[in-house]
């Protein structure tokens, strides 16, 4: 009976607090989200494309430094989303992940764009036919800590954004489900947009008027997303953090070994649920019980083994 109730209690829980996201979200939060991943991308892959002219013209480094430099940093920002993501799902949520993450992109794009524009954190210019000094421990430490920074901010932004913009749509309601597909219409073509713009405006920036305006013009747009994205915030739809599913895994085989001396239970209504923890992971609001790994199932079983 009491088992019964506490369902019902935390069923009604569940059911309130859906009503109440489902009254935010839509269309309409859209321009938030996509400036947010626009000024990344542009900040991004303006940099990277060109980052081979900046670190052997600027920093006259050698050529094999160079391209060691931007594959390190190429590979730390292809690894860093693995942190992001566990993050996002098992403590923060997404948007207090792309919101930080995002400060943190800002400060390593304001660093480097500092690097650029402050002749103390750069080499004296040389001309072709002198030997060109190479930068100094501590203006290479300056370049590496912006990299990083870049790198972990990016790892926070590019796993989150298009989950956090799907969760803006209500799959259960047939009206939503189909502007599901037009948000991830308009995604694609954002992201294809402020690609195109990255490697022609601001390399032809970067190449014709300077580095200082070159950085700089990504840095100041990276700066006016972050705050856009974060007036949205009465807006969306923000979910509890599901929880990672490498720690569920873990969790049900833990409780299925500690039980695995229990007899297998032939009704899944004795089995433990629990929708609010259910709801994150499954449009049904409850996982179904099959027949298969019915091993498993006993991580399940509302007895503890002696």
């Amino acid at each position: 009976m009491r088992l019964r109730m506490k369902k019902s209690a935390e069923k009604m829980e569940v059911e309130e607090k859906m009503s109440r996201q489902r009254m935010k979200g839509g269309l309409i939060t859209m321009p938030f989200i996509f400036a947010n991943e626009m000024c990344e991308k542009l900040a991004a892959l303006g940099f990277l494309t060109n980052m081979i002219s900046y670190l052997t013209q600027q920093l006259h480094m050698p050529l094999t430094k160079a391209a060691n430099t931007l594959t390190n940093f190429s590979g730390t920002a292809s690894l860093t989303p693995l942190l992001g993501a566990f993050i996002a799902d098992a403590v923060a949520g997404r948007f207090w992940t792309i919101a930080i993450a995002s400060i943190i992109y800002q400060m390593g794009m304001t660093l480097l764009t500092m690097s650029a524009v402050l002749p103390q954190l750069r080499p004296l210019p040389c001309k072709a036919d002198q030997a060109c000094q190479e930068a100094d421990n501590g203006q290479l430490s300056i370049l590496y800590a912006s990299l990083l920074l870049a790198a972990l901010g990016a790892g926070g932004i590019r796993p989150c954004v298009v989950a956090f913009g799907a969760d803006q749509f209500d799959e259960t309601d047939p009206k939503q489900k189909t502007k599901t597909w037009n948000f991830f219409n308009w995604y694609y073509f954002c992201m294809g947009a402020s690609m195109l713009v990255a490697v022609t405006v601001i390399v032809y920036i970067q190449d014709n008027v300077g580095w200082g305006w070159g950085l700089g013009v990504p840095s100041i747009a990276m700066f006016l997303s972050i705050v856009t994205f974060v007036l949205g915030y009465p807006m969306y739809r923000n979910l509890d953090p599901a929880g990672s599913p490498f720690t569920r895994i873990l969790q049900v085989c833990v409780a299925a070994f500690r039980k695995r001396h229990l007899a297998q239970v032939s009704d899944p209504k004795l089995l433990y649920e629990n929708e609010g923890l259910d709801a994150p992971i499954s449009i049904a609001g409850k996982l179904l019980h099959t027949k298969n790994l019915k091993y498993l199932s006993l991580s399940l079983s509302l007895y503890m083994a002696i």
